[in-house]
């Protein structure tokens, strides 16, 4: 039985010459790095939830299910699932929390969470604490699903996915008590722009409170940083059926 849990290597946003690649990583706490099944490859097989418990490495809390066989997986906690629970992957699993089930098995209105996009590479889509997904039927050969940031998409449909919302709802009203909360998640010190010079970032220099300056804001490598930065000949162009909902930096632009 493969090892659940392994101490989480700290890189703090260095490569392997000790160059900073990612900034603003840095001084976190030592953390254990949980082995989520994101996959749900084991197949027709009724596992009891154990224990819903924190992981430090995400925003949702994961569920600690032992399967009939002994085997013992975590996975992400849905709301409503509780110790004692059974839940399955399968298709022909009950619409209950938890069980996973591909997206033809799956009706119109359900919600889901961790969905797949391609057939058995596991869960890519809608992980995060209090986001869902809802099924909202099927066109042709794929089955559409209307995504948290309201983009409906094709999937195809032996794609699992599984039913529930994330757990963890109220995780998005938490507010950060202090500086030390967020050194101790390794988040280091953030400048602004705007309030360096000109040598160090695109938005420097000026006299006073000037503001950018430029005629749209860029990142401090001289990158563009304002709006639709995604790839016009991506792969998945051409399952989107509704764009996603602009950002607030993006709904001001003529």
């Amino acid at each position: 039985m493969a090892k659940l849990k392994r101490i989480l290597k700290k890189n703090s946003g260095r490569n392997a010459s000790g160059q900073i690649t990612v900034r603003h990583q840095g001084g976190r706490q030592k953390r254990f790095y949980r082995e989520v099944d994101f996959k749900r490859n084991k197949r027709d097989i009724w596992a009891r939830v154990e224990s819903i418990e924190y992981d430090p490495n995400r925003n949702a809390e994961v569920a600690l299910l032992v399967y009939e066989d002994g085997e013992k997986r975590y996975i992400i906690a849905p709301a409503g699932l509780e110790v004692g629970n059974k839940v399955i992957a399968s298709e022909l699993a009950p619409l209950e929390p938890g069980n996973a089930l591909p997206l033809a098995k799956i009706p119109a209105g359900a919600a889901i969470h961790n969905i797949e996009i391609t057939p058995g590479k596991g869960g890519q889509l809608v992980k995060g604490a209090g986001s869902v997904a809802t099924v909202q039927g099927k066109e042709d050969d794929y089955v559409l699903v209307k995504l948290p940031s309201a983009e409906i998409r094709r999937f195809l449909p032996e794609c699992f996915a599984t039913i529930g919302q994330v757990g963890n709802v109220t995780f998005g009203a938490q507010r950060t008590k202090n500086a030390g909360v967020n050194r101790r998640r390794g988040r280091r010190p953030s400048v602004r722009g705007v309030a360096m010079h000109p040598g160090a970032h695109p938005h420097g220099g000026g006299e006073g409170r000037s503001g950018v300056g430029l005629k749209y804001p860029k990142t401090y490598a001289g990158r563009k940083a304002v709006g639709r930065t995604r790839k016009k000949n991506k792969y998945s162009a051409g399952l989107i059926i509704k764009r996603r909902k602009p950002g607030k930096h993006q709904r001001n632009l003529k």
